[in-house]
């Protein structure tokens, strides 16, 4: 298993690069938001295994505040796009 790790992280990393790619060249704002949902949950992904790997139990804290502040994020976002409209 920890042979997998090294490459899951190699894909959470690509996932957020096509994330950031798309944050910045989308056309729609839903859909900015949506790599932006992308990159919050590749990074608590990434943080939760770097926690494993690094045996750093206070990471497992940081990907949770990640958690919220990406489920903050979209609902700020909804409301702000609903007030618009």
């Amino acid at each position: 298993m920890t042979f997998a790790l090294p490459i899951i992280l190699l894909v959470l990393l690509a996932s957020i690069l096509g994330g950031l790619i798309r944050v910045l060249r989308g056309p729609q704002p839903a859909e900015r938001m949506l790599a932006a949902q992308l990159l919050g949950t590749a990074a608590v992904a990434t943080l939760l295994i770097l926690s494993q790997v690094m045996d750093m139990p206070a990471l497992l804290d940081v990907a949770l505040v990640f958690a919220v502040l990406t489920a903050v994020t979209l609902i700020c976002f909804v409301v702000v796009t609903r007030r618009d409209h």
